[in-house]
């Protein structure tokens, strides 16, 4: 059962910046028929500002658009135009830069899929059943940057799934090193993404600039919380990324060494049992299960596994002994739920259920 909102009988006024392209359209979708915030405004390029939503975007849901956010009139990206405490960021990275900060110093709090702010120490980069106290750090960067506001971020797509299966590995043995190949489907690209005459039937062994992604965001999704910054753990990771003719569902074949010693049936029961923290349970977007361990030999796929947890899930399958570091597996998530939009707005339920977002 789902926690009663910190609101009561109100929602919260929100926001989606970069409504209209594929992330926004996800957060569109999230927030439409959120029992807690209520989406009053969309936000996006000066070619769209003006427009109704309908009208600017270029749906690619199978559903309709909601008929109430169809007729809202897209805004421009700035906090003069946005009256909502709390907007969620599917800005690409360069308008990003000086767009969120400046929501931040208007009094609003953010939360970013955007790339921009991600790796600075004092903006916690969070995933609500891994590393919710890394929230804490938000004080020292109102005091450090001089805003009344907020910027939390999510990861990049891939790096969510790959930390949720790490996390309960990093907690009970800690962890060395880890060796990362990810299979990444093609709407992590955006729309209209990679061309179909080079996806098809086609692996690209390069997606521009996710392999360092990967190897910083892993450390600082499993480090330490200070009092004012986050120290990233001290792991090494080395990834390889590929695009692959997959419409969504990140896969991610990890082999990992540990700091503690432990056999894979140690491994395994300690991934089963795994709930994640407290307090991201019975959220709204909360699925039951954060992480799901499936024994099947072939599992996990993501024609068959990418739902789980309406898409909230990732599912951990394939652990066995690693020859060169002691165990591998293989991890699966939704990329544009999971991985993007859906990340986030957990995040700011966690924020709300924890008292660090306001009644409005």
């Amino acid at each position: 059962m789902t926690r009663e909102s910190p609101f009561g009988e109100a929602r919260l006024p929100v926001a989606v910046l970069g409504a209209t392209g594929a992330v926004g359209q996800a957060f569109v979708r999230l927030l439409a028929k959120h029992p807690w915030f209520e989406l009053i405004e969309v936000a996006a390029s000066e070619r769209s500002a003006g427009k109704s939503y309908a009208e600017a975007t270029t749906w690619i849901g199978s559903e309709p658009i909601p008929e109430a956010i169809a007729n809202l009139t897209v805004q421009p990206c700035t906090p003069a135009s946005i009256r909502a405490p709390v907007v969620f960021s599917a800005l690409d990275a360069a308008t990003a830069a000086d767009a969120e900060p400046s929501f931040a110093k208007s009094d609003r709090i953010v939360l970013t899929n955007a790339r921009n702010y991600r790796m600075e120490p004092d903006v916690p980069l969070v995933i609500a059943e891994v590393n919710p106290d890394h929230l804490d750090v938000i004080a020292a960067q109102r005091k450090r940057r001089g805003w009344s506001g907020a910027i939390v971020a999510n990861g990049n797509c891939a790096a969510i799934v790959g930390a949720m299966a790490l996390a309960p590995i990093q907690q009970r043995f800690g962890i060395r090193r880890v060796f990362v190949v990810t299979m990444q489907a093609v709407s992590g690209a955006g729309y209209p993404g990679v061309a179909s005459l080079d996806i098809l039937g086609n692996v690209i062994p390069y997606i521009k600039d996710e392999e360092p992604k990967l190897e910083e965001e892993f450390c600082k999704f499993l480090g330490l919380r200070e009092s004012d910054h986050i120290q990233s753990a001290p792991m090494v990771v080395s990834a390889h990324t590929n695009r692959v003719p997959v419409e969504h569902g990140h896969t991610l074949c990890m082999s990992v060494e540990l700091n503690r010693k432990g056999d894979v049936a140690e491994v395994e029961a300690h991934l089963a049992n795994w709930r994640g923290a407290p307090e991201a349970v019975r959220l709204p977007s909360s699925p039951e299960r954060p992480l799901l361990l499936t024994k099947d030999p072939d599992r996990p796929q993501p024609r068959r596994d990418v739902d789980t947890g309406r898409g909230m899930t990732v599912t951990v399958g394939r652990v066995r002994r690693d020859p060169i570091l002691d165990v591998r597996l293989v991890a699966l998530g939704h990329n544009v739920i999971r991985g993007a939009a859906g990340a986030s707005v957990l995040n700011a339920e966690l924020m709300a259920s924890t008292g660090r977002i306001p009644k409005p």
